[in-house]
């Protein structure tokens, strides 16, 4: 099959495409899937270029999210069929593994995974839509959902709003009733943000997002007041993390769920006994999650939002275009 393999930890250009990679076997309990979508996401730049403390097996396939047909069964599998359109859910939960970082994924015509992994595809779910899904919207549906509990009529900030899981939280602040306002790098992209239900938005390369919040909202008082944000939703971490802090209203939340741009930020604890603020961890999804997500989706209440699709043979410059941050939403590849 082909396949784009790692061999090492390395940069972009050194993910190198292979024409004849062994096909994968299925053993028991397992399945083989034809990928008929694969999505990116920061995730597999941190696997390629490494992560501390994590020692992975090589060579690799990355890719985490994906969806296809069953084309094989293991021996022991008797709930799925050949030809089944499925999901996968990337986390091998008996194991702890994920896929594309402890087992091969998604960048390849075929993929293994086991058949606990799986999540059955309706026929008006597309793949692409479906790949998109897991990681980004799994992870922003927990956070916002599950342990964020985003009511109507508070007033939420999202920064990093045009990436995958950012687009995903944006949809569903509206859906619980809320007022958003998304931070992001570009006018284009403010626009398109405001298209996809945005109330508000800052442009972080022109303005100081947190100048622009006190100017726009009110700063925040020591003793309550509705001055301020009710939440700020940050996975960027690194220097946004204090600013973002200064933006919440007494008893505010900011929720996390990542540190793409620096995992160990400068912290200014006073705000956080001051304002009496919640900070509210989040950490990827559980398969409930994901079939809450299919079933908006299905619903037409959220919309996957793909920047662009690529052919397999051109995953060095998906995953370049992801690190520039050139993407709207996600990014897909297929075979």
């Amino acid at each position: 099959m082909q396949a784009q393999v790692i061999r090492g930890h390395g940069e972009i250009d050194e993910i190198t495409f292979e024409a004849n990679w062994p096909d994968p076997v299925p053993g028991p309990g397992e399945v083989v899937l034809r990928v008929g979508a694969c999505s990116l996401n920061y995730h597999d730049l941190f696997t390629l270029r490494g992560m501390p403390g994590i020692k992975l097996g090589m060579p690799l396939i990355m890719g985490i999210d994906v969806a296809g047909d069953v084309t094989a069964l293991g021996p022991d599998v008797t709930a799925w069929k050949i030809g089944d359109r499925v999901m996968v859910d990337p986390i091998h939960r008996k194991l702890g593994k994920l896929l594309g970082e402890a087992m091969d994924g998604g960048l390849a015509e075929q993929v293994k995974v086991s058949a606990t992994q799986l999540i059955r595809l309706p026929d008006d779910v597309s793949y692409e839509a479906a790949a998109a899904l897991p990681v980004a919207y799994g992870t922003a549906y927990r956070m916002m959902v599950a342990r964020g509990r985003i009511a109507p009529g508070e007033k939420v900030l999202i920064l990093g709003a045009s990436g995958g899981v950012g687009t995903c939280c944006v949809q569903l602040a509206k859906l619980a009733g809320a007022h958003v306002v998304v931070a992001t790098s570009s006018e284009d992209k403010l626009t398109r943000l405001k298209a996809l239900g945005a109330d508000d938005g800052i442009n972080y390369k022109s303005d100081d997002f947190m100048k622009e919040v006190h100017r726009r909202y009110g700063k925040p008082k020591f003793f309550g007041g509705e001055s301020g944000m009710d939440v700020v939703v940050n996975f960027t971490g690194g220097d946004t993390w204090v600013p973002s802090l200064r933006c919440l209203r007494n008893n505010g939340r900011l929720l996390t769920c990542g540190a793409t741009a620096g995992f160990d930020p400068k912290e200014d604890i006073r705000y956080i006994w001051t304002f009496e603020l919640n900070i509210v961890g989040s950490n990827g999804w559980l398969p409930e999650d994901l079939a809450a997500l299919l079933a908006l989706v299905r619903s037409g209440k959220l919309t996957p939002v793909i920047d662009q699709k690529l052919p397999l043979k051109e995953t060095r410059e998906a995953f370049r275009r992801l690190d520039e941050r050139a993407v709207f939403g996600k990014i897909i590849v297929a075979p």
